[in-house]
């Protein structure tokens, strides 16, 4: 006897129903896991969406946040920067004597065709890293560099100061105009028909 005779015979006592079909009930399964595992991919994809516009929103609302060491009136601190993407910032620290500062600010740069783009992070970090001048309640004007101070008060001609400011091998020519802004510049001093 060859081993298909033998199947044959011991399988031959074996009837299906009528009634019962392997094939459909295997098929019905395989649909329904396929609709269930359908309906789980929808709802973990909705999650995943919710999920992610969620953190989005909340990264968003507060913008991208720093705590850098800077130069305040000739002392470093710690003060927290906050970027909001769009050219502005705002920055919080704290003297030594415990008062809390806030400054805020912003601003667009020109590209070579006119074109307006607001200013980078990188930007705003190197403005707050450059002088500042500094308008004291007694009257003294001084410019703020690093751990450097200038008072420049009795220096000025018709309302406009030329600083000379260096600071390692860095070397910045300033020109302030008494209470209406300053500029820098690493080669030459600014005229003040160039800014403001």
């Amino acid at each position: 006897m060859t081993n298909k005779e033998k199947y044959k015979q011991a399988f031959s006592v074996l009837r299906a129903s009528d009634d019962f079909s392997l094939e459909v009930n295997v098929m019905e399964k395989t649909v329904k896991r396929w609709k269930l595992n359908r309906i789980v991919a929808v709802v973990a994809a909705c999650a995943m969406m919710i999920g992610g516009m969620t953190m989005a929103y909340a990264a968003d609302v507060g913008g991208i946040q720093r705590t850098v060491q800077i130069w305040f009136n000739g002392d470093q601190t710690s003060a927290t920067v906050t970027f909001d993407g769009n050219g502005n910032y705002s920055m919080e620290h704290t003297d030594d004597d415990g008062n809390v500062h806030y400054q805020a600010g912003g601003g667009v740069s020109f590209l070579p065709d006119g074109t307006e783009v607001p200013v980078t992070e990188y930007e705003i970090m190197e403005y707050l890293a450059g002088p500042d001048v500094q308008y004291e309640e007694n009257g003294t004007v001084c410019v703020y560099w690093g751990d450097q101070k200038v008072d420049i008060t009795d220096k000025f001609e018709d309302d406009v100061c030329y600083v000379k400011l260096e600071n390692g091998d860095d070397t910045l020519y300033m020109t302030v105009k008494y209470q209406n802004g300053f500029a820098t510049s690493p080669h030459r001093y600014l005229s003040p028909r160039e800014f403001n």
